[in-house]
């Protein structure tokens, strides 16, 4: 069964059947002077890395870049997994995330109070990276693939701890989450596709993402290409995610109440997708297709407002 999906003649897309959905998460294999991935996806997602190099019949001893937006199980998970087969290969990641990726001990009891006793079974384990291995790009960074150059941008709003890739000769954008989620027809069974910012516990930051979108935008990208999933038009991707965010924070802040449950917000949540995408004439869909989504930004969401009425 093929794996990967040309993009151009160097870059690849494949699908790492997260929670053995497909289009759920996407990765990136570059195949130029130099060889590099973006998003390894969690350790459950390591053969659907194996069988996509296989198929462009490369080794993980060939990479030379692993390159991680930012340290969500569903982006990072596998990484340690794969630097082991990798060993030459650079990890390169944000500097928030050196610490965790060099011990995920305490990545993994956060993970743990969001997903409970599920964790193992969605996510697998995690495991540490030497920090000889380790590159951290700050804003403005680059790495030199030999053909192209990648610029790196801090890029707050979803993680702290995240940052997208720019791609001048391509006018490209890895985004990992930073400009939203892209619900593919492959994943929702849905005959259409739209974008949403995710919200996901527990660094949700309206005002950063609004920042993080006018930053990428002035960069005038033809296309971004999400970790959820797969590339969009640059423009579909900022408008989604900055008219995304606004209602959402605006619901956030509506619902919010001291001994408010996310249950409470995952329900007002569910009432907004269906509204939003009837209004784009989507009528009687299905929106807990969208799965796991619902819970997170229900949570995430939840946790800003709290912090909000705190301060």
């Amino acid at each position: 069964m093929q794996k990967l999906t040309a993009l151009d003649d160097q870059l690849y897309l494949f699908d790492l059947l997260e929670q053995n959905q497909a289009g759920r998460s996407s990765a990136y294999l570059y195949l130029g002077q130099k060889k590099a991935l973006i998003e390894t996806g969690s350790s459950l997602s390591h053969q659907a890395i194996l069988d996509a190099l296989r198929e462009a019949s490369i080794s993980p001893n060939e990479l030379d870049y692993i390159l991680l937006t930012h340290i969500h199980l569903d982006h990072a998970g596998g990484a340690g997994h794969l630097a082991r087969l990798a060993p030459q290969a650079r990890v390169v990641a944000h500097p928030r995330a050196k610490r965790h990726l060099m011990d995920p001990s305490r990545l993994m009891a956060g993970a743990k109070s969001v997903y409970g006793d599920a964790l193992h079974e969605l996510f697998g384990d995690m495991i540490a990276i030497p920090e000889e291995q380790l590159l951290i790009r700050h804003e403005g960074e680059q790495i030199d693939l030999g053909d192209r150059v990648w610029t790196f941008y801090d890029t707050p709003g979803h993680a702290k701890h995240h940052f997208s890739i720019y791609d001048e000769r391509r006018e490209a954008i890895f985004s990992g989450d930073a400009l939203g989620i892209r619900y593919v027809t492959s994943f929702t069974g849905y005959d259409f596709e739209f974008v949403m910012p995710s919200t996901s516990p527990s660094d949700f930051d309206p005002s950063a993402v609004e920042q993080t979108v006018r930053k990428l935008r002035a960069l005038r990208p033809k296309t971004v290409f999400h970790t959820h999933f797969g590339p969009s038009p640059a423009e579909e991707a900022f408008a989604g995610t900055e008219d995304g965010v606004k209602r959402l924070a605006q619901l956030a802040k509506t619902l919010y109440y001291e001994g408010a449950s996310w249950e409470e917000y995952m329900l007002a949540l569910t009432g907004l997708y269906a509204g939003i995408l009837n209004a784009a004439g989507h009528a009687s869909l299905d929106i807990e297709k969208i799965g796991i989504d619902l819970e997170l930004n229900a949570k995430g969401l939840l946790h800003w407002a709290a912090q909000q009425h705190a301060q």
